[in-house]
C-alpha cells in the first residue's frame, strides 16, 4: 500500500483523500519511512518534523472525514527548502552562520501551507544561501541525483528537487534567483516553476539577491504545481515588492489541444555549448507541442549572451548588501575559534564571517562588494542595470508575436559530482538559459521532456508574459499528458 500511494501525484493524492481512499496519517507515515529509507543515500532532507508532521496530519484527516476540506493540499505531505523561515524549526538558508537560528514566526508561504492544511515534512537541503547551481556548496552532506547517486541534483533547490523525485514528498517550495528550481527540477525530472517576481511573497524568506529571488512550487506534474501556486499567490502587505494583481484559477478551462497558442523558439538558445542529446529531446519536444496545435515561430534574443555576466553582477551586489546583517551579533553563529577573546567589534565581525561563510558565499560577497565600490559602480553595476533593460526589451520584443517562448531549461544533463566545483565559471555557465528569465522578471517552468541515453532526465523551459502563468500551465498540461513522465521515478 505505501509504494502505491507514494507512486501517487500530488494532484492524485488529494482527490484520494478528499474521497477517503486513504488517509492522511497513513499517507504521512509511508512519507517518513520512505525518507527513512532513501535519504542516508541522497541526504536531501536536512532536518524531518517527524512530531510535527503526525500532528498535522491527524488534524487533516478529522476535517477530511467530516467532509470539510480546507484546500486541494489538505493532508498533502511537503517539504520546504532551508531558506524559508518556520516558527520554532531551525532554519539556516544551508549555512553554518545561522547555525541554531529558530524564527519566530512563519513565512507568508509556510503560513499559506499551514492554512491550507498541507503537511509539513521538513526542511530540504540547499546551497548555501541559495548560491549554487550542483548542491555542492554546502558545510552539510552534497545532494545527491536519485536517477545516479554519482551526479549532481542541480541547485540551489537541489535537496527540493531530488526529495520530490525520489518520492520523499509529494511537492515543495524553492526558490529561484538565477534558475534555481528550474535547474534542478530539469536534472531531477520533475516539474518546476518560478512565477513571475512579485507574484509570489517573500516575506520570511532569507535573502540572496531581493530584485531577483521569487518562491515557487516544485512537484511531479504541472497539475500539482498549479495546485501549489494557487495556494502560495498574491499580494502580501508585509511585501512591498508583491504585485496587487489577481490570482487567476491556475487550472481552469485548461486541456485538449494547444490549437491558437504560438510559442517562439529562440535562436540564441541551440547554439554552442547545448549538449547534443539534450537539443535532441528538446526539438523532439518543440515537434509534440507543433503536434498539439502549437505554431512554433523562431524568435531572436540577442542580448542572451550577456545575461550570465550582468546576472552575476546584480546578483553579487544585491547579496554584499543583503548578507551584511550576520555579524555575529542578532543571530547565528559568534565566532569561537580565536585563540583569544576578539580585542574589538570589527574583529569579532571578521572571526565571525571568516568562519561562518563558505568559500562561494566569499567569493561572490567580495565580487558584489567590488562592483559597488567607488570607482567600479558605474563600470560594472550600472552597466550590468542597463544590460538588464536590454535582456527585458529582448523579451517585450518576442512577445509582440507569441504567447509563451520554449527551449531548453539547461545546456547538459547532470552532472558528476566534483567535476566543476574548482571552476566557478563552468559552473555559472549552466544557469545561461534561466538567469535572463530572473533578470526580466518572467514566470518560467521547467517540465520533463525525456531522458538521454544514460538515463537522465532532461528539461524543457517555457517562459511566459509577466504574470501568465496560465500559459504556462496551458503548454505544459498536454506535452505532459503525450508524454507521460510523471509517474517514472528512479529506482534508489
Amino acid at each position: 500500500m505505501s509504494a502505491q500511494v507514494l507512486d501517487l501525484t500530488l494532484s492524485e493524492l488529494s482527490r484520494q483523500l478528499r474521497d477517503k481512499a486513504v488517509s492522511s496519517t497513513e499517507v504521512t507515515r509511508a512519507q517518513l519511512a520512505r525518507i527513512g529509507e532513501v535519504d542516508s543515500k541522497i541526504h536531501a532532507f536536512l532536518r524531518v518534523d517527524t512530531a510535527g508532521a503526525l500532528a498535522q496530519s491527524a488534524a487533516a484527516e478529522k476535517r477530511l472525514l467530516a467532509g470539510t476540506p480546507l484546500s486541494p493540499l489538505d493532508g498533502v505531505p511537503l517539504a520546504l527548502k532551508d531558506i524559508f523561515c518556520q516558527e520554532g524549526i531551525e532554519t539556516t538558508a544551508g549555512s553554518k552562520i545561522l547555525a541554531g537560528f529558530k524564527p519566530p514566526f512563519d513565512a507568508t508561504v509556510v503560513a499559506k501551507l499551514k492554512a491550507a492544511g498541507a503537511v509539513i515534512l521538513g526542511k530540504v537541503a540547499m546551497d548555501e544561501f541559495a548560491m549554487g547551481s550542483s548542491n555542492e556548496n554546502t558545510p552539510f552532506e552534497k545532494v545527491r541525483n536519485p536517477w545516479d547517486l554519482s551526479r549532481v541534483p542541480g541547485g540551489s533547490s537541489g535537496g527540493s528537487a531530488a526529495a520530490v523525485a525520489a518520492r520523499a514528498c509529494f511537492g515543495a517550495l524553492g526558490t529561484d534567483t538565477g534558475g534555481s528550481i528550474r535547474q534542478p527540477a530539469s536534472l531531477c525530472g520533475i516539474v518546476g516553476l518560478k512565477p513571475t517576481y512579485g507574484r509570489v511573497s517573500r516575506y520570511g524568506v532569507v535573502a540572496f539577491a531581493s530584485s531577483l529571488d521569487q518562491v515557487g512550487p516544485m512537484a511531479r506534474s504541472a497539475r500539482d504545481c498549479a495546485l501549489i501556486l494557487q495556494t502560495i499567490a498574491g499580494h502580501d502587505p508585509r511585501d512591498a515588492t508583491t504585485a496587487e494583481v489577481p490570482v487567476p484559477n491556475y487550472l481552469e478551462g485548461l486541456g485538449g489541444d494547444l490549437t491558437g497558442l504560438r510559442l517562439g523558439v529562440p535562436k540564441e538558445y541551440f547554439g554552442q555549448g547545448l549538449d547534443a542529446e539534450v537539443e535532441a529531446l528538446v526539438r523532439s519536444g518543440l515537434q509534440k507541442l507543433a503536434g498539439l496545435g502549437a505554431e512554433l515561430r523562431e524568435v531572436s534574443l540577442p542580448h542572451t549572451d550577456y545575461g550570465i555576466a550582468a546576472y552575476y553582477i546584480v546578483a553579487t551586489a544585491e547579496a554584499a548588501s543583503n548578507l551584511s546583517r550576520y555579524d555575529g551579533v542578532r543571530f547565528g553563529l559568534r565566532s569561537a575559534t580565536a585563540s583569544k577573546p576578539p580585542q574589538s567589534l570589527r574583529e569579532m565581525y571578521l572571526n565571525t564571517r571568516a568562519e561562518g561563510f563558505g568559500p562561494e558565499v566569499k567569493r561572490r560577497l567580495m565580487l558584489g562588494t567590488y562592483v559597488l565600490s567607488a570607482g567600479y559602480y558605474d563600470a560594472y553595476y550600472r552597466r550590468a542595470q542597463k544590460v538588464r533593460t536590454l535582456i527585458r526589451r529582448d523579451f517585450e520584443a518576442a512577445f509582440q508575436g507569441v504567447d509563451a517562448i520554449v527551449g531548453p531549461t539547461s545546456p547538459a544533463p547532470a552532472f558528476p559530482l566534483g567535476e566543476r566545483v574548482s571552476d566557478p565559471l563552468s559552473m555559472y555557465l549552466a544557469d545561461v538559459y534561466t538567469v535572463t528569465c530572473n533578470l526580466a522578471g518572467l514566470p518560467g517552468m521547467s517540465v520533463p521532456v525525456g531522458f538521454t541515453a544514460a538515463g537522465l532526465p532532461v528539461g524543457l523551459q517555457l517562459i511566459g508574459k509577466p504574470f501568465d502563468e496560465r500559459t504556462l500551465f496551458r503548454a505544459a498540461l498536454p506535452i505532459e499528458a503525450a508524454l507521460d513522465l510523471s509517474h517514472r521515478g528512479p529506482t534508489l
